[in-house]
């Protein structure tokens, strides 16, 4: 059974155009005009519990709006939302209990606190059981690197350090369902990493359902074998990330390492073309539905003298911009 039911969800904000200037002032006071900005647009989908499902799009898509409406922040204007079986907007004490939530621009800790004291008050928030908080804090304070951290205000630390705070702030309470909303923004590899990491342990040992918006596509490979993409506030996609790659991602690129610094006058198989000839270098891009890898690797080998070779799989990212460029209306559309 679904954790989130998404059914036809829609959002739509009333808003006041003015005219610029102190008559426009006015005139927006005494005359409003007002127009409607669709934000979410008849949205459907949803989540089983152990999920850790990506939810992307370009700025503007939806994607803050969606999370706002499933964490019970706003109302609909249309359609149904339910997690764990409430109504997020109606039910919001009720649903609180069951859920975390990771904005990357916004903190939930007391900035001039140290963070254990912010630990401490919201665990009692939550009623967490002392005993097991104490348990979760040794957990969190090990895998999450906070040992040096508790006794410092939240103002003092560093932006990846605050983030680290804010998913073990976020977790303290096991929630079932957390929702990060661009939780590595702005983060080294090396923060990013372990977050990452932190991340899928609590989905392998808890099961917790996670729904992740992001920028960074390097977290949804890392993370996600799902992904919901929006753009103008309606899905154009929800599947597996292995799908939109095979779907999408027919083109591979190879790089030969050549023994001598001449390679004119190729012939290369149909479908590939070069993308780089530089002295003991060459770099050949093929489509993988009219040849192979290996007719193309064989194809050179006999016309250069080849040291080694690399096969490079086409990125998520190049991916995402062949769907928003408009991949996925052509495909349809053929």
């Amino acid at each position: 059974m679904p954790i989130i039911e998404v059914d036809d969800l829609s959002k739509v904000f009333r808003l006041n155009q003015k005219e610029p200037g102190l008559r426009g002032a006015f005139k927006a006071l005494f005359k409003p005009n007002y127009t409607d900005k669709v934000a979410v647009d008849h949205l459907s989908f949803s989540v089983d519990p152990g999920e850790i499902v990506g939810y992307i799009g370009v700025n503007g898509a939806g994607k803050s709006t969606t999370i706002k409406m499933l964490t019970g922040i706003l109302a609909p204007s249309g359609g149904a939302v339910r997690v764990l079986g409430r109504d997020p907007h109606s039910q919001r004490v009720a649903n609180a209990r069951d859920i975390g939530v990771v904005f990357g621009q916004r903190t939930q800790l007391w900035w001039d606190l140290a963070l254990i004291e912010s630990l401490n008050l919201i665990a009692k928030i939550y009623e967490v059981e002392p005993a097991r908080y104490k348990q979760l804090l040794d957990q969190f304070s090990e895998t999450l690197e906070l040992d040096e951290l508790l006794k410092v205000p939240v103002r003092q630390m560093s932006l990846g350090q605050k983030m680290r705070a804010e998913l073990a702030a976020t977790l303290i309470h096991e929630p079932k369902v957390v929702y990060l909303d661009e939780p590595t923004i702005g983060l080294d590899v090396m923060v990013k990493e372990r977050i990452r990491e932190f991340i899928k342990q609590q989905n392998r040992e808890k099961q917790t359902t996670v729904i992740l918006t992001t920028h960074d596509l390097g977290d949804i490979e890392e993370l996600c074998q799902r992904v919901i993409i929006i753009d103008a506030g309606k899905v154009i996609y929800d599947g597996p990330i292995s799908t939109i790659k095979d779907r999408f991602g027919k083109y591979r690129t190879i790089t030969f390492e050549t023994g001598s610094a001449s390679t004119a006058g190729l012939a290369l198989p149909d479908g590939t073309e070069l993308v780089a000839n530089e002295p003991r270098k060459l770099v050949v891009r093929f489509d993988r539905t009219r040849t192979t890898a290996s007719q193309v690797a064989g194809a050179l080998m006999e016309q250069a003298d080849v040291v080694d070779f690399s096969l490079a799989e086409p990125d998520l990212e190049s991916i995402i911009k062949q769907i928003y460029s408009g991949a996925l209306r052509e495909e349809v559309a053929v």
